[in-house]
């Protein structure tokens, strides 16, 4: 019976498929294309609901004609209406009808027959009505089927006119799922007999309309083709059509109740997939497919915020419910997300792991709490989506595309306060928040999830507790919340506020990701425990996915099981299922474009009785097991199970994607390991993965699944909810100990990315094509020899007078497009391998294996492992997106011995696999030919010491070119060839360790000169024109500068030091074949001189020069550092290459060490090495093949050296081609990863990457460095960034434009008229305590120099004027006992003079010089300086207060605390209380500024209207690295510990919390009783708080701060636990301190602003100094102040700064504190070797009173400004330098000077005529540098 069945259905399968398409053809047949049905259902009528009746109680909405008329004309035949019993007859009886519903069904019927669809009309559904139901009973009730029969000749008489095709019963699912009855008749078998019944009623009374009458589950020829439609559907979406087979049953009296179970068999979507796999043997399941998957397949990882992200508090994100979870000690061991992996800074580190994975599509989720931090869209935060922004944009450029969840599991915890998902409200804020993602990133994101596991959220969140929110309530919250109203209707108005608002403009995507197990009976041949498989996944995957893609209600199976337990358990509640209104269930169904699937394992399933229990298993009657053979992973929830995600597929696409054709998206598939053991060799997910995604294409490419996506959990290691870093679910190992967060690929990283590259398991055809042409341009070959010295010294010339200004000054710009960004190796280095496969021995493997040889007996046995880890290098080279690799071939590995006859074909094809791999991913390969690793059997030979080496090297090369040509277009025959001939021949450093400096190394540089020579006519005669590639030889050079430029032999010394080391190589081969003069000169004589018979230099033959000149394609050059050269006369014995030199080298000591002695970062040397290879080489295009600097090796990640270095090296080398037109080709960072290196083994490394020599699988880790240079090949170079970019505009016209001084800086008279001591005149006059024993006892005579000081004011043009008042002067003992009237008089006489000048005076009370009597009593460490400071300011109030408005009570009290009280290193100078003394100073100058400010406000202000405040000074703090949390947290406590000191008492009240925290806890820590930060009483912080009329601050620079531990140690710098230091690209300035950083201002404004609410700021001191000898030319002070006030502007015009004033520092030179008048501040210069200490204008002044007059700067794309037609400040050229030992003005040696010129004039005269042809012809080269000085300086 049942084969006999099966083939029925397969038979009307086949006719199905025939009659759709002969259908097609034809437009006839027996086939139906039905839509419908209407889904508008009938509210608060259970039994209608399940039936999808169209609601007749009101009337029919209008427009549905048209909608039908549509589906006519799409083929559309017939149209379903289900009516509705409960309305017809509400009382069960036809004689009592609804009128109103007859007709509303009649009118559509009609319409229906009008737009030409024949109705298909269903009777009922399956659930009796409950009026019925609880008069009569269920269907087994015999009077219930006499009144359904009554029924259905009522419809028959009512609307059978209007309809010929009718259903008795539909949805029959719910009646047989009580299964077959056991005796008495039961449901089904009443419902089978009144099917009969009614099917000859309808005959009888309609004979001529034949047999089209039906149950829709029922026996019947008809096969039905439908196509759903939704009154909500727009007519687009009738074309989306779906399949649905209805296998109807002839109703025949032999067809018996023992037919049930084949009638089942074909209803229920779970047997019938189990039914499919059930037979399979375990070699059938686990049978591997060999098959790729479809082209378009989408491979992703993912993510979560809160596992990930980290940064919990940072840019204003609100708390979440994981927040609260791990901060109350609930997840393992009590660890937090607070940090995770800082994602949140790292977003171009994880970027970088996609691009190695190559995956295209990458899925986060998106913390609402960081775009909502309450929840609601009233809390936006600016920065959150700013983030996500980053993110995106990263992605899009990396070539990944972003899938976006909206919601995975991090609630904000605001809204879980208000009951979270149990709250229905939670609804509107969800819409809300989905609406804010789609309108702000939905132009770029394309595929959005609403929630991502739902099930979980439900089940462990508010179910068993175990997640957070933590609530326990399976029997309401759990089924209200996740299962039921508020998430699915949360997903269900995300997706309609999408449909309805982005779907259009945007084209994406939203869906929604379910997880579920697979789920199988623990015993398949009980059909309970069949049963019990199919409940399992309707409670797990239905009570979502039910409601989404099939008819927007739970799953019937959830309903009854719940309704069941209810009735069972009256004396409980085991659960509570609410239900979905009618407009609810239209609302949710077929809300998704796709289905996610989170899929991890499976279960094993038996029936069981659940009792009254709460939860899924107790409701659900059943049980789950594992069975002990699954393999088990470190979670005990997850057992590889991998057969389990076919079938769930299967399942998905039969049980919920049958109607709503959408396609499955695997959006989670994954294991965890355990967290310790082996964490990079994972070899368990390895197979997990592959077994799982085989079982994804078996899916596909079998069963003719629809999936789309496979995505791999996850990306990375991360915060894995209770378990926290317990479990590891990445790909990638991170290192959660590590403040770095270093990301370490592991083994199932490299799986992964191979399986994209293959696009699943199918054969891999190898990219064959060829890599990018490269152009030959044949350089000139008639070059003269170079002269002694080389024309080249044009470049000394041109640079080496530049100012350190303009040497240092940064450039941005882009190289050109094309530009070649590489990075390198070579293969002694990084292969390892070193006896793999026959590879043979070289010089390298015999030297190291010698003991002693190398630090720790380092070698390069296995070195990186690279020769068995090609893979690993590839995902470095995809991440960094280089453009080349450059990489050396082993020699001894393709020839063992080093000759043809020893051909190893492994070695040919591991770099055939190399070569191949790089095309395949676009990436040029740049061969060395020969990198230092000669085959030890050539070396018993005599290695390059036997000119037999020449034609034996050819022959390697010739196999070289003729096997790898085709794909390899740029070759370098030698790397270095000067370190192989001296290094290895000369000094016998390196293998082969020959010793011999006097001649080995000329001979060996000879073979290897020819020897090159020989392999380019090789290329150029053989392979040239079929391959098109290149071919060049890799020097080194180090650049060479003059001890001094201006002494001729110095010059001649750098000459000859860069040909003896780059000449001695390049000039033969880049100009006339032969060697240098200089060189072939210097051995020459000193042979001569040592008595040879000739020169120890070999000569080439004129044959052999015409051989070798012009040998190479372009100009390879590998540089790292730069020397200072003078000249020697070195000795003449033992004769050396180092002796034949005649000069010495020594570092450029201003220059940062790095971890190789003697190889200083000098990064001009670059610019100039450029220059003289261009003009020394004949403009040759130029490949920097070689660059980068070594780090140790404790430096792993955090390589911020490095990233200084690359920043600098590289903007030299973007001079060289935009400033100097040098052929900068392309560019190579040394190198890709740490690896041997050489004569340091692994002490240091060199590498953007880490590699973990220590671990067995080399783990490859991405520095700082790496993501640094990743950056800058993505710009091609140094875009002008924003901050450095000048903007056009005005500030206020009433903007107060001002310059400052000091009193103890500039008055002197410092015991004039009765002045007392002050704490600087003692500190000054202590030995050793101011630089050059300088003091201010005469500083720059202000004291006397009244008229002067206001006249250079003038002239300056400034409104304002800050001095300070000298406390001593005014007050001798510090005390109002006695009043000084002399000093009073002369502030009277300045403010008067000022005044006079309309010019408003800015005084200062304090600023810095205390009285000596008041310090000798404990000066401000004493209480009762308070007192005796606001009797002072009451005295200059009095006195001065009538005529000066703007005052300032205390200047920097940072510098009085810290630096006087603390470092000593200004007056007072105490040093040996730095724990305790600077805060309780600190304390008392806030005290004694507020009794000053109460004073001025209670007593003076109503009279004076003046406004007074406090001068607070800080740098600005960015974190070393941008991407550390750890150094982002040292940049907040350095700006909180600078400037928060004092401005948060003054500005928001008491010290910061940052402050008060941190300084009890580690003063507690160290054993004292409380904390080391005084306490402010109540009284005290109201009185301290709002003590200011303006923020008056200083600002000079920034810093980069890192974090630095100072164990127990109490002091302020322990207490700020961090460092600092400064980007070397900062311009330097006259103080070790004062780095030139202007957007450092703008961002410490902004600071202020936000962090004290935008108060009216004065700048009251910024400027930059100088040292050195004096140049009135001040550029540099210049272009500090055009970058620092316009960077005043922005933050005034663009960011609403509320600036109102700005300060330059200082007038005039004066003295600098501690550092003397070393240091020089001024916009006027003072000689101070000339007793009247004369003013002078510097430039700077000129540009000043130009901003100044402008009052910004204008526009000058609006035309010249009347504010610039200034007269320029007229200057008096003033140099002060030694003459004749005397520190002289230009006055002062005019009289020395003439004589000695006049003795000069006859011999200046001869040199002039002598020059004027030298000069005529460097005219050119000069005036390119004039240009760029003009450029440069064009504004100065």
């Amino acid at each position: 019976m049942l084969e006999l069945y099966l083939l029925w259905v397969a038979f009307l399968f086949l006719l199905c498929l025939y009659g759709c398409r002969s259908s097609e053809e034809t437009g006839q047949g027996d086939f139906m294309l039905v839509a419908g049905p209407l889904e508008k259902q009938l509210a608060g009528s259970s039994g209608d609901t399940v039936n999808d009746a169209f609601d007749c109680s009101r009337p029919i909405p209008p427009g549905f004609k048209q909608n039908f008329e549509y589906l006519q004309n799409r083929g559309v035949t017939h149209f379903k209406v289900p009516l509705s019993w409960a309305q017809l007859l509400p009382t069960g009886l036809p004689s009592q009808p609804q009128q109103a519903v007859v007709t509303c069904y009649q009118t559509l019927l009609r319409q229906l027959l009008e737009a030409g669809l024949q109705p298909l009309v269903v009777l009922h559904g399956s659930t009796v009505p409950d009026a019925l139901r609880s008069r009569y009973g269920g269907w087994e009730s015999r009077e219930l089927v006499e009144m359904f029969q009554s029924y259905a000749e009522f419809a028959f008489e009512e609307f059978g006119a209007l309809a010929r095709s009718w259903v008795t019963l539909s949805d029959l699912d719910d009646v047989w799922h009580d299964g077959p009855p056991a005796s008495a008749p039961g449901p089904l078998q009443n419902i089978l007999q009144l099917h009969k019944n009614i099917y000859k009623i309808y005959h009888q009374r309609f004979p001529d309309k034949g047999n089209r009458e039906g149950g829709e589950r029922r026996p019947n020829q008809v096969t039905v083709f439908l196509v759903k439609y939704t009154v909500s559907d727009v007519p687009t979406t009738f074309v989306s059509c779906m399949f649905t087979l209805f296998y109807v049953l002839l109703v025949s009296s032999s067809l018996g109740i023992s037919d049930y179970n084949i009638i089942k068999t074909f209803q229920n979507s779970y047997q019938n997939v189990w039914k499919t796999f059930e037979a399979q043997t375990k070699a059938e399941r686990d049978l591997f497919l060999n098959e790729s998957f479809p082209p378009s397949f989408q491979w992703a990882t993912s993510s979560e915020s809160f596992k990930v992200e980290g940064g919990w508090l940072e840019g204003g994100k609100g708390e979440t419910i994981w927040d609260r979870f791990g901060h109350d000690g609930l997840a393992f061991v009590n660890q937090t997300a607070d940090r995770a992996c800082d994602s949140y800074h790292k977003v171009d580190y994880d970027v970088y792991l996609l691009r190695g994975l190559h995956v295209n599509t990458y899925q986060f989720s998106i913390s609402w709490a960081r775009i909502f931090p309450s929840g609601h869209r009233g809390s936006q935060s600016e920065n959150g989506p700013l983030y996500y922004d980053k993110l995106i944009n990263a992605l899009i450029e990396s070539g990944v595309q972003p899938v976006v969840t909206l919601y995975h599991w991090d609630l904000p915890q605001t809204l879980q306060d208000y009951g979270g998902w149990t709250n229905a409200s939670i609804a509107e804020a969800f819409k809300d928040y989905a609406d804010f993602c789609f309108s702000r990133f939905g132009d770029r994101v394309k595929a959005w999830n609403t929630f991502s596991s739902p099930w979980v959220v439900s089940h462990a969140g508010y179910g068993t507790g175990e997640h957070p929110p933590g609530v326990k309530d399976y029997v309401v919250a759990s089924y209200q919340v996740s299962a039921t109203h508020n998430m699915l209707k949360s997903h269900a108005e995300a997706w309609h506020v999408y449909n309805d608002k982005y779907r259009k403009v945007q084209g994406g995507k939203v869906g929604i990701a379910l997880n579920s197990d697979w789920a199988e009976p623990k015993d398949p041949s009980r059909p309970e425990d069949i049963e019990a498989a199919d409940r399992y996944l309707q409670f797990m995957l239905g009570w979502f996915a039910h409601p989404i893609f099939v008819n927007g209600d739970y799953p019937p199976t959830l309903k009854t099981q719940i309704e069941n337990k209810i009735k069972d358990c009256p004396l409980s509640e085991p659960a509570r299922l609410p239900v979905f209104t009618a407009e609810e269930s239209q609302r949710i169904s077929g809300t998704a474009d796709f289905l996610g699937l989170n899929h991890y394992t499976s279960r094993l399933i038996n029936n069981s009785v659940g009792a009254c229990t709460p939860g899924p298993q107790g409701v659900g009657d059943f049980q789950a097991h594992v069975d002990p053979s699954w393999s088990s992973t470190a979670s005990d929830w997850i057992y590889s199970t991998p057969w389990g995600l076919r079938r769930l597929l299967n399942y998905i696409s039969t049980e919920y994607l049958n109607v709503t054709k959408v396609p499955i998206y695997i959006t989670g598939n994954g294991m965890p390991t355990e967290q310790s053991g082996e964490t990079l060799n994972d070899i368990g997910r390895i197979e997990y993965m592959k077994s799982y995604i085989n079982e994804a294409l078996k899916a596909i490419f079998i069963d003719g699944v629809n999936v789309q996506r496979f995505t791999v959990q996850s990306l990375m290691d991360g915060f894995e909810g209770k378990q926290a870093y317990s479990q590891r679910f990445g790909l990638h190992h991170v290192n959660f100990e590590d403040a770095d967060r270093p990301r370490s690929p592991k083994q199932s990283a490299y799986f992964y990315s191979q399986l994209i590259k293959r696009n699943g398991f199918g054969s891999h055809e190898e990219h064959t094509f060829k890599g990018s042409v490269m152009q030959h341009i044949r350089l000139p070959t008639a070059l003269t020899p170079s002269e002694v010295p080389s024309k080249s010294k044009v470049v000394w010339e041109k640079f080496s007078n530049q100012s350190k200004f303009q040497r240092k000054l940064y450039h941005y710009g882009t190289f050109p497009p094309g530009f070649s960004w590489g990075v390198s190796s070579s293969a002694y280095q990084i292969e390892g391998g070193w006896n793999a496969d026959g590879k043979g021995p070289s010089v390298w493997d015999t030297f190291t294996h010698n003991p002693g040889s190398i630090p720790a007996n380092s070698n390069g046995d296995v070195a990186c492992d690279s020769y068995h880890r090609l893979e690993e290098d590839f995902y470095m080279l995809r991440a960094l997106r280089v453009k080349s690799y450059r990489f050396s071939l082993s020699w001894s590995r393709i020839f063992p011995d080093g000759r043809l006859t020893s051909l190893n074909q492994k070695g040919v094809d591991y770099y055939n696999r190399l070569i191949d791999g790089l095309i395949a991913y676009n990436i040029t390969p740049m061969v060395t030919l020969y990198h230092w690793d000669l085959p030890q059997a050539l070396q018993n030979l005599g290695g390059w010491e036997n000119r037999e080496m020449i034609n034996i090297f050819n022959d390697f090369c010739d196999f070289c070119f003729s096997t790898y040509g085709e794909r390899v277009q740029f070759w370098m025959t030698f790397n270095q060839p000067h370190t192989i001939a001296w290094s290895g021949y000369g000094l016998g450093q390196i293998p082969p360790n020959v010793r011999n400096p006097a001649i080995a190394p000329y001979r060996v540089a000879h073979n290897l000169i020819k020897a090159h020579a020989t392999v380019y006519h090789t290329y150029d005669d053989k392979y040239r024109k079929s391959q098109s590639g290149l071919v060049s030889i890799a020097l080194n050079a180090d650049w060479i500068e003059p001890k001094d430029v201006n002494v001729p032999r110095e010059v001649v010394a750098a000459d000859r030091a860069l040909q003896f080391k780059l000449g001695w190589f390049a000039h033969p081969i880049f100009k006339n074949g032969d060697y240098p003069d200089a060189m072939k000169w210097q051995v020459g004589n000193k042979s001569e001189l040592q008595r040879l018979s000739e020169t120890r230099l070999p000569s080439f033959t004129e044959e052999e020069k015409s051989f070798i000149k012009g040998t190479a394609d372009m100009f390879c050059v590998n540089h790292y550092t730069t020397k200072i050269a003078s000249h020697a006369t070195l000795r003449l014995s033992p004769q050396s290459y180092a002796y034949d030199q005649d000069l010495s080298e020594e570092d450029e000591v201003d220059s940062p060490t790095t971890a190789v002695s003697n190889q200083r970062a000098v990064a001009w040397g670059l610019r100039r090495l450029l220059n003289w290879i261009k003009e020394e080489y004949g403009d040759p295009e130029i490949y920097i093949t070689e660059n980068g600097v070594a780090t140790e090796s404790k430096t792993t990640w955090d390589d911020s050296a490095r990233v200084f270095y690359y920043k600098t090296y590289i903007d030299e080398a973007l001079k060289a081609y935009d400033f100097d037109g040098v052929k900068v080709k392309g560019y190579i960072a040394t190198s890709v990863m740490d690896s041997f290196e050489w004569l340091d083994g692994y002490k240091v490394g060199f590498g953007l990457h880490h590699v973990d020599f220590n671990n067995p699988n080399r783990p490859r880790t991405p520095k700082y460095s790496a993501h640094f240079y990743y950056q800058v090949i993505k710009d091609n170079g140094f875009p002008t960034p924003d901050d450095e970019k000048l903007i056009h505009g005005h500030f206020r016209k009433d903007f107060i434009w001002s310059t400052a001084t000091a009193s103890y800086q500039i008055e002197g008279g410092w015991r004039a008229d009765g002045k007392g001591l002050s704490i600087w005149d003692k500190f000054a006059h202590t030995p050793l305590r101011v630089f050059n024993d300088d003091n201010g006892d005469i500083a720059c005579n202000s004291y006397n120099k009244v008229d002067e000081d206001v006249a250079i004011l003038k002239q300056l043009k400034v409104t304002h004027y800050r001095f300070s008042i000298s406390w001593p002067r005014v007050l001798p003992d510090g005390t109002t006992k006695h009043i000084n009237e002399a000093g009073l008089n002369y502030y009277h006489r300045l403010v008067d003079a000022l005044l006079a000048a309309n010019i408003q005076p800015h005084i200062t009370l304090y600023h810095w010089d205390l009285p000596q009597v008041l310090q000798d009593i404990g000066g401000w460490e004493n209480e009762t300086i308070i007192v005796k400071f606001k009797d002072y300011a009451d005295l200059i109030f009095s006195r001065l207060g009538n005529k000066v408005k703007f005052w300032i009570t205390i200047n920097e009290p940072y510098n009085i605390a810290n630096v006087g009280h603390g470092y000593g290193a200004a007056a007072p100078g105490i040093s040996f209380r730095p724990g305790t003394l600077p805060y309780i100073v600190g304390h008392n100058l806030l005290k004694a500024h507020a009794e000053a400010w109460h004073l001025y406000n209670d007593t003076y202000r109503a009279k004076q209207k003046g406004i007074i405040s406090i001068t607070i000074n800080s740098d600005w703090s960015e974190p070393r690295n941008p991407n550390k949390q750890e150094d982002i947290d040292a940049a907040r406590r350095v700006v909180q510990f600078y400037i928060g000191w004092f401005a948060h008492p003054v500005f928001n009240g008491d010290y910061s919390n940052m402050m008060k925290t941190i300084i009890q806890e580690r003063s507690l820590a160290a054993g004292l009783l409380k904390s080391r930060l005084p306490e402010f009483t109540p009284e005290e912080i109201k009185r301290v708080q709002g003590t200011y009329d303006y923020f008056g601050f200083n600002h000079y620079t920034t810093v980069l701060a890192f974090p630095v531990k100072y164990g127990n140690l109490q002091h302020y710098d322990a207490d700020r636990g961090a460092g600092t230091i400064a980007d070397r690209t900062w311009l330097d300035s006259g103080s070790s301190w004062l780095k030139v950083s202007p957007f450092g201002f703008r961002r410490i404004l902004n600071f202020i602003k936000a962090e004290y609410g935008n108060p009216p700021i004065i700048i009251t001191e910024n400027g930059m100094s100088e040292r050195g000898p004096t140049d009135l030319n001040d550029i540099h002070r210049s272009y500090y102040y055009e970058k620092y006030i316009n960077q005043v502007l922005k933050a005034y015009l663009l960011d609403n700064v509320d600036i109102r004033g700005y300060t330059a520092w200082s007038l005039m030179d004066n003295l600098e504190w501690a550092t003397g008048f070393s240091e020089r501040f001024g916009l006027f210069y003072v000689n101070h070797s000339d007793p009247k200490l004369p003013r002078v204008a510097k430039t700077s002044v000129t540009l000043y009173s130009t901003i100044i007059n402008c009052n910004g700067f204008p526009d000058p794309a609006l035309g010249p400004h009347e504010c610039l037609n200034t007269v320029r400040i007229k200057q008096e050229v003033v140099v002060v330098r030694g003459f004749l030992g005397m520190r002289l003005s230009t006055n002062d040696a005019e009289a020395g000077l003439t004589t000695t010129f006049a003795l000069l004039i006859a011999a200046a005269f001869g040199a002039v005529c002598t020059s004027f042809l030298l000069v005529k012809a460097k005219k050119h080269s000069k005036e390119n540098y004039y240009m760029e000085t003009i450029k440069m300086e064009r504004k100065f």
